[in-house]
């Protein structure tokens, strides 16, 4: 099972997570994060930025979850786009340093193995950031994917792109492909930290957590993990069976033992 921690609200869930980041850089300051775009982890980015100041992140490396195939690196809505703004840019790491999935369609039938090999090249990920979604997908691994799966191209499905479509003029815009690591993948990095707010996520969370193992909610390839920890408001807890138990072995968590 995975771990459960259930904090106030979303920013004392970004400084949580970002203090064990902190703590991860410092003993290795060229530890390699899993980085997730979307709304979810941007605690987590922001607590970062005072906690940065005094520590050199100049080697720190990371790998992106996904990107849109066929979008414009320099778009505004392209994961590349946002990873800069939202990361790279407010927390001074080296850009050269930072991976996203290449979703040009030229190359695009050997991406998915590139990067495959650019993550096993650095060595896996230290710790994976993760959101996840309404239906239970994590990165762009919608109901249905193996667990198997590694990085590889994968069609958006119409709720995803309706979902997308307010961060483009029309949902006409917003690409029909993204190219995405696997659940496969995912499982390989050394700590899955999985992050989730508000009582729209809350079912997705609860399966996740406490349902069964199954493609149909890939969240729930968390239980596969041996050191998963999921993080999450009072809110995204509300479907939570066990959130008492949870509270109980938090509180009483050794402090050695970290996130």
């Amino acid at each position: 099972m995975a771990e459960v921690v259930i904090v106030e609200n979303a920013a004392a869930a970004g400084a949580l997570v970002a203090d064990e980041i902190v703590r991860l850089i410092r003993a290795d300051p060229s530890v390699v994060l899993g980085l997730a775009t979307g709304s979810t982890p941007l605690p987590v980015y922001e607590a970062l930025r005072s906690r940065v100041a005094d520590v050199d992140v100049s080697q720190v490396r990371g790998f992106a979850l996904d990107e849109y195939v066929g979008i414009d690196p320099a778009h505004p809505e392209s994961y590349r786009s946002v990873i800069t703004r939202e990361v790279v840019e407010p927390l001074g790491l080296d850009p050269a340093r930072i991976r996203v999935p290449d979703g040009r369609t030229d190359g695009i039938e050997h991406a998915g193995a590139d990067y495959e090999a650019a993550i096993d090249a650095a060595g896996g990920v230290a710790l994976q950031l993760l959101g996840i979604g309404t239906d239970g997908h994590i990165g762009f691994n919608e109901p249905g994917s193996s667990f198997a799966s590694i990085t590889r191209v994968k069609t958006l499905t119409e709720q995803t792109r309706e979902d997308n479509a307010r961060f483009f003029p029309s949902i006409d815009d917003v690409p029909m492909h993204c190219i995405t690591q696997g659940l496969g993948t995912i499982l390989r990095a050394k700590h899955l930290v999985l992050l989730a707010f508000g009582d729209g996520k809350a079912e997705a969370v609860a399966g996740a957590v406490e349902g069964p193992v199954t493609a149909s909610l890939p969240g729930s390839a968390i239980q596969l993990h041996p050191h998963a920890t999921v993080v999450v408001d009072e809110a995204a807890a509300s479907h939570l069976r066990f959130a008492d138990y949870y509270r109980y072995t938090y509180a009483n968590k050794p402090a050695w033992q970290g996130l």
